[in-house]
């Protein structure tokens, strides 16, 4: 990564404060870390998904610039980031399943979901609601998947993001890993 995370929270700090210049400033610090972020999550995505990767930061830029919270620090920004474009995503599945009527939905393939066998190919909206559905008894599981999946942070960038160690998210995401793949080939099987 290219920026430093010191220097985007101090940006962030001074967005909070009203510098708009300092947002732009960010913004163009972390454009391409969001990029690739968009580029490696849409790589699950069907092949003829029509959202690249640009389009999806633009949009999750467009949708952060209205976020009201206070940020704090580079780690917190890339899990609202996180959360929006799997929003984003969601939001295009959605409209697509209605206005189709050729019943093809938007299908991801849970490249992280590796526990037994090969990648899973399952709707982005089953998915959407499994990680809710993990969400409502284990929170920190679901946020877990959330940021490897829809962000494509690392173990160690998942820790930090949160807030816990290693060792803590290592175990809570084999067991989140093993859940959603249980979960998403029972509703593929249905």
């Amino acid at each position: 990564m290219a920026e430093s995370g010191r220097d985007v929270t101090a940006l962030l700090h001074a967005w909070n404060g009203g510098d708009i210049a300092a947002r732009d400033h960010m913004m163009g610090l972390i454009y391409r870390e969001l990029r690739r972020r968009a580029a490696a999550h849409l790589r699950g995505e069907r092949r003829n998904h029509t959202l690249q990767p640009t389009a999806l930061v633009n949009e999750a830029y467009l949708r952060l610039v209205d976020q009201r919270a206070p940020w704090q620090n580079r780690q917190q920004f890339f899990c609202v980031a996180s959360r929006i474009m799997r929003r984003i995503l969601v939001d295009r599945a959605r409209a697509r399943r209605m206005g189709k009527r050729s019943g093809q939905w938007s299908r991801v393939t849970l490249n992280h979901v590796e526990a037994v066998t090969s990648p899973v190919d399952v709707d982005v909206l089953d998915l959407d609601a499994a990680l809710t559905e993990l969400g409502s008894f284990d929170p920190r599981k679901s946020q877990i998947a959330e940021l490897r999946f829809f962000s494509g942070l690392s173990l160690e960038e998942t820790g930090k993001a949160l807030g816990v160690s290693l060792a803590t998210v290592e175990r809570d995401w084999q067991t989140a890993r093993a859940w959603l793949f249980k979960t998403l080939s029972g509703q593929r099987e249905a």
